[in-house]
């Protein structure tokens, strides 16, 4: 991963990064750029050269154009004009990962910001270290040389705390990325349990339980039990605590973690089933996004719940039409066995709810198509009571970088939950997929269903191309905004 430090002027010039800026109203995107004012200054005759060259490059300012300018026997010895759009955080974010792909094949970079560069900072550190993500098992290819970036800023010192959360949440991302892109050959529930054991091994502060299946059974988590039934590889639960001394709050996060999909005995057609290693990006990113606020020390008490299964078929699968009976004693007829991540985390929340007594309650789950169809690949649906709890989760996401869309939750559809042989049915075939999981959902919620939050982010969770700070793959969808979210609290 890139090393990023912050300097108070450029020591290793040799390729040097000026910021543009649109000199136009957002409504006019081709107007012509104009240099950013940098602390400290630059040498003027430098100054003069680069602003000479914004027009004959053609560059607009939007956010993420890049052109490279050779100085033979100068110092600096290359010059990279770096358009940042309007210059908000989430065009400095742009910015950046377009600079890591661009000067890919450099050593160092030297990168001037503007005198007010906390926005710019953290956009332009989170771009570079998400734009330069590979993932670590199966990209081939050279990897790229650039190892170093410095960050010309005035003030170092002061800037440090902002470097740090950049880097930590961009870290977390990729933690979830690796978790998540990593092939189900490799990754099942035992794995995904190690990988977090091996994270927290070293940090006393974080707290750490892994149910086996006789715990699971024991305790009566019937639904993570019944879907993970069919698997040669075992059901897990991970119970991961943050509980710092001045927490006021208690927030508990649910990630569904289903480490392979295959439908079970409603088995999905083959182009269904191929990318389903990432039907545990919702735990994915609630661990991560719990280890960040960790290594942050954010004051909020974080109970983070990853309820893992593998949904295979064979003869001890269950099958559509069991009831499963989950944790607390609530039934559910299931007549789809592909509905399997709203019976785990029922479980998990259930527990949540009856045993931990949290403020918060906010799962994530890479839930259903459904969501796909109704806000496309980049948005996540948001559902919740409470208006306030929506509208801040809501800020923040975008904020982050990421976005997501609030969806209703009509009293007209809760009566597609009805069965005649269990409490709720949990896969009634009437339409509205993505609200009527949420509904269902929603019972298990107890006393906090006006404070609880899901998001289904089933189409953000995964990138088919290079975009902006996104890689193709594993997208670590909900770390960022959870991340920001908790910062609030």
């Amino acid at each position: 991963m890139l090393a990023i430090r912050l300097v108070s002027g450029p020591e290793r010039p040799d390729t040097l990064v000026l910021p543009l800026r649109s000199a136009g109203p957002a409504e006019e995107p081709d107007a012509p750029a104009a240099l950013v004012p940098t602390a400290p200054a630059l040498p003027d005759d430098l100054l003069a050269e680069a602003a000479a060259l914004v027009p004959a490059a053609r560059l607009t300012g939007r956010a993420g154009e890049v052109r490279e300018h050779l100085r033979p026997g100068g110092s600096p010895l290359r010059l990279l004009l770096l358009s940042v759009g309007e210059g908000d955080e989430r065009a400095w974010r742009t910015a950046g990962a377009a600079l890591a792909r661009a000067a890919k094949d450099e050593t160092c970079v030297t990168v001037a910001l503007p005198a007010d560069a906390v926005d710019a900072l953290r956009g332009l550190v989170e771009g570079l270290l998400l734009g330069s993500y590979r993932f670590r098992l199966t990209e081939a290819g050279t990897a790229p040389a650039l190892a170093e970036v410095d960050l010309v800023v005035g003030d170092p010192d002061g800037l440090t705390a902002t470097l740090d959360a950049a880097r930590t949440t961009a870290e977390m991302t990729r933690l979830a990325r690796d978790l998540t892109n990593t092939p189900s050959s490799v990754k099942n529930p035992q794995w995904f349990a190690e990988q977090v054991r091996a994270a927290v091994a070293d940090q006393p502060d974080l707290h750490l339980r892994v149910r086996e299946p006789e715990e699971l059974e024991a305790e009566g988590f019937g639904g993570i039990l019944a879907v993970g039934r069919g698997s040669a590889s075992g059901p897990r639960l991970v119970e991961l605590d943050w509980r710092p001394g001045d927490a006021r709050t208690h927030v508990v996060l649910v990630g569904k973690g289903i480490t392979f999909d295959t439908g079970g005995i409603s088995i999905k057609p083959v182009p269904a089933m191929k990318l389903m290693r990432k039907d545990m990006a919702g735990a994915a990113a609630v661990v991560a996004a719990t280890l960040g606020a960790a290594a942050l020390r954010l004051p909020v008490r974080i109970t983070t719940l990853a309820p893992l299964a593998e949904n295979m078929v064979s003869g001890s699968a269950f099958r559509p039409g069991d009831i499963v009976r989950h944790y607390g004693g609530v039934t559910s007829e299931t007549t789809n066995s592909d509905a399997e991540g709203r019976l785990v985390l029922a479980d998990a929340m259930a527990y949540a709810v009856q045993e931990l007594g949290p403020d918060l309650l906010v799962d994530l789950a890479t839930l259903t198509g459904a969501n796909a169809v109704a806000l496309g690949k980049r948005h996540g649906a948001l559902y919740s009571e409470n208006d306030q709890l929506a509208a801040d989760l809501l800020t923040s996401i975008e904020a982050a970088g990421e976005h997501a869309w609030r969806m209703p939750l009509p009293a007209d559809y809760v009566e597609y939950l009805g069965s005649e042989l269990a409490d709720l049915h949990s896969s009634p075939d009437r339409g509205a997929g993505s609200v009527v999981a949420a509904l269902f959902l929603r019972e298990f919620t107890g006393d906090l269903r006006d404070r609880w939050v899901h998001v289904d982010m089933s189409a953000p969770s995964w990138s088919e191309n290079d975009e902006a700070e996104l890689t193709r793959g594993a997208t670590g969808w909900g770390v960022r905004g959870l991340l920001r979210w908790l910062a609030t609290l």
